[in-house]
């Protein structure tokens, strides 16, 4: 008479508690060392948070002059440490991120305003004008941080496309 047995148990095909919980750990800690990084990428502020919202103003200024059809300004305010965007309304495509302002901050200085070769660093009001076609107004701005960071930022006259610099050597 044949004797009935269970069938051969075949290994299983899954992962152990342990092999999973080291995993969960080794991301953990990956994730551990990059929230700092992360973190300043999401809060920037001082210079580059500066340098970064008036390049995306220049952005925004040549676009709306192209998809308006109208001239654009953006309008410096050197005693007010100020530079605002003078436009009727942005394109309805363009993103709600831009900044209609930006203020700078007291850890900048203002070293050099430009515009059509002309020096504005000292007067109540500077207008950079964006025309419909591309390009724009000659623009240079140079500032200056209290941790001694330099950035000059440059408009392109026919394109109306911002360039930054950090490095005061180039500048000469």
């Amino acid at each position: 008479m044949k004797t009935l047995r269970p069938p051969a148990r075949q290994p299983a095909g899954a992962f152990t508690l342990i092999e999973i919980m080291v995993v969960v750990g080794i991301i953990g800690m990956i994730m551990a060392m990059g929230a700092p990084t992360l973190y300043h990428m999401m809060h920037r502020s001082g210079l580059g948070k500066t340098v970064d919202d008036f390049v995306q103003m220049c952005d925004a200024a040549r676009a709306q002059a192209i998809l308006s059809g109208t001239p654009t300004r953006i309008v410096f305010h050197p005693q007010e440490r100020r530079v605002e965007l003078q436009a009727g309304s942005l394109a309805s495509g363009a993103p709600r991120t831009i900044p209609r302002s930006v203020q700078f901050g007291d850890d900048l200085m203002v070293e050099m305003i430009d515009v059509n070769l002309l020096e504005y660093k000292d007067a109540s009001v500077a207008r950079v004008r964006f025309f419909p076609n591309g390009t724009c107004d000659e623009m240079t701005l140079i500032l200056h941080s209290t941790h001694n960071e330099w950035r000059k930022i440059s408009l392109d006259i026919t394109t109306g496309l911002a360039s930054v610099d950090s490095d005061p050597q180039h500048w000469r």
